[in-house]
């Protein structure tokens, strides 16, 4: 049988406090990651040579700037939250409305990650080559981000906290 953590001596008031610490951290090292790729992507469109490119690659780079947008948005939305219920005793519905905010930024960040990658590969390989590529780095994303957690979750034992 496997040792479970626990805090039995955690009060519920604590625990949010910690869950709510957990997610800023968290949040941290998405919202740094994202605003960079998001600040460079805005670089693109001014460049010469993108003036130039083909409606597939305009049209992949729409496409991973507003999803790189909406990851920011997402990541900073916590902060939003907060700084607007602050004080009101609502730390629980903070807590797990910020959780939402945090995996659909994620989401939306791969996206974007997975559209940079495109918009990168097309100028160094064939567009297939590209897709397939960018295709295998998505299952990746997906499989480590999603569907290992997931399965974690779903195969703890039933006295898992």
């Amino acid at each position: 049988m496997t040792q479970h953590y626990r805090r039995e001596d955690e009060s519920s008031g604590r625990r949010l406090d910690r869950h709510w610490n957990e997610l800023l951290q968290e949040l941290r090292l998405a919202q740094t990651g994202t605003q960079i790729l998001f600040a460079f992507l805005l670089s693109i469109a001014f460049q010469n040579r993108f003036q130039d490119a083909d409606n597939f690659t305009h049209f992949v780079y729409a496409c991973t700037l507003i999803a790189s947008a909406l990851a920011v948005a997402l990541f900073l939305a916590p902060i939003s939250l907060h700084r607007i219920v602050y004080r009101q005793g609502l730390r629980d519905r903070l807590v797990t409305i910020a959780d939402y905010f945090l995996r659909a930024g994620l989401v939306f960040l791969v996206a974007a990650v997975c559209g940079g990658l495109l918009l990168a590969l097309d100028v160094v390989a064939s567009r297939p080559v590209a897709v397939g590529v960018v295709i295998a780095v998505l299952a990746w994303f997906v499989t480590f981000w999603f569907v290992i957690p997931a399965y974690v979750r779903q195969t703890r034992e039933p006295d898992g906290v």
